[in-house]
């Protein structure tokens, strides 16, 4: 491969990013065929887990939420001045 050179005798910038993106290319496309992919069954099986522990966490951080909001809301509105049921 010719060298693209200026007067400093440095690469060429262009060049240079030519060359990292072809090799890093290379390099992935290597290690892709390396890789050990799970099969059918198992990425259907780990998905399901992933799905169902978002679901779960999803519900517990909501009723979490709920639970704070209720007891700011009986905090703030008792001890409001002027409010109805604060006195």
């Amino acid at each position: 491969m010719a060298r693209n050179t200026t007067a400093s005798g440095r690469l060429d910038p262009r060049a240079a990013r030519r060359a990292f993106s072809l090799g890093f290319l290379a390099e992935a496309l290597s290690e892709l065929r390396r890789v050990t992919w799970p099969s059918r069954e198992e990425t259907f099986r780990l998905t399901l887990i992933v799905i169902s522990v978002a679901a779960t966490v999803g519900v517990f951080l909501g009723l979490v939420d709920l639970i704070f909001a209720r007891m700011f809301d009986s905090v703030l509105d008792s001890n409001w001045p002027g409010s109805l049921t604060g006195g």
